[in-house]
């Protein structure tokens, strides 16, 4: 008899023919809908292999509710959606899905920050709106890019091509890592720094490291203060990283110059979130691994790992603790 995969969201038909090939195959139909609490429930009583998304709050409850769980495979590199200690206890192998969209991010990362410095989607906006009127030397002016500082927070695989990007605009970077990265300092040209001195010297800073409860609003009122006025800030990362509140009052008054952010607290993002009520940030539903190549490198990766897991093999990219 075969084992039964659950997948929480529509994927491509070559991921799902990949897994049926193996096993027997449940999944929720929907594509821009999450898989309701009750049917997660339902559904991983009797699962093996489980291919979620970070939508899908994989808790203790969940897992406590499989009978026959052997791996839990998350389709992005995050996984704090997913009680990691929970699922190790009871002998449930997480994956995800690490290094396939390094560059991918990173694009959009760098994307974010020059639509930010320049006001591209409010300058848009007023086009559009049949705002924009007699030319005028400082009207849609943003902040210049060449040659300005960029400050890294959390300096992984995605903050090192970030790296790459900001050197062909000859920016001087800044990172701060819990752990200083000597060779790559060297490697880079990049020069550390740390959290504080990084926020009062950078004119851009972008956050890139993974969530966890220690760094919970490592941004907050005190360390936006210590921005300068020109400073934007760009968050690709996590949004549990920003106190939203302390942002929202640092852009409305003028603290700092904008910000770019392409993830949230509460994500779907609700549509009356205080934030997108400001011109000066440039929002994103989450998107920086949305390209069609490297959105199929991760399905591919997560079945992959339910795959050899459920073979009787070792995942290839399993998360420890």
């Amino acid at each position: 008899m075969k084992q039964t995969v659950y997948i929480t969201r529509k994927l491509p038909d070559e991921i799902v023919e990949k897994l049926t090939h193996y096993f027997h195959v449940r999944m929720w139909e929907e594509e821009g809908k999450p898989v309701p609490r009750e049917v997660l429930l339902k559904e991983v009583e009797n699962a093996n292999g489980l291919i979620c998304l970070l939508t899908d709050t994989i808790d203790e409850e969940v897992i406590s509710r499989a009978k026959h769980l052997q791996i839990i495979s998350n389709v992005a590199v995050g996984y704090n959606n997913i009680d990691v200690q929970a699922a190790t206890n009871k002998g449930i192998i997480v994956t995800n899905t690490p290094g396939v969209l390094t560059e991918t991010t990173a694009d959009l990362t760098f994307t974010l920050l020059m639509a930010a410095a320049r006001g591209v989607t409010a300058a848009s906006d007023a086009l559009r709106g049949g705002q924009w009127g007699a030319w005028s030397l400082m009207e849609f002016t943003g902040q210049d890019i060449f040659g300005a500082t960029l400050g890294i927070i959390g300096l992984g695989r995605i903050g090192e091509a970030l790296v790459k990007r900001a050197q062909g605009f000859n920016m001087n970077v800044l990172y701060y890592n819990r752990t200083r990265k000597y060779e790559k300092e060297r490697e880079l040209g990049i020069t550390y720094a740390e959290q504080t001195e990084l926020l009062q010297r950078s004119d851009y800073v972008c956050l890139m490291l993974p969530y966890s409860p220690e760094v919970h609003h490592l941004i907050g009122k005190e360390e936006l203060s210590l921005m300068k006025q020109n400073a934007i800030l760009i968050n690709t990362a996590r949004g549990g990283l920003v106190d939203e509140a302390a942002l929202y009052h640092a852009l409305k008054s003028g603290e700092i110059w904008g910000a770019g952010l392409d993830v949230f607290e509460q994500e779907p993002v609700p549509v009356d979130h205080h934030l997108l009520t400001l011109a000066n940030v440039v929002t994103l539903p989450h998107i920086g691994s949305a390209s069609l190549n490297t959105r199929m490198k991760m399905a591919h990766l997560a079945a992959d790992n339910i795959v050899r897991v459920l073979n009787g093999d070792t995942p290839l990219t399993e998360v420890r603790l």
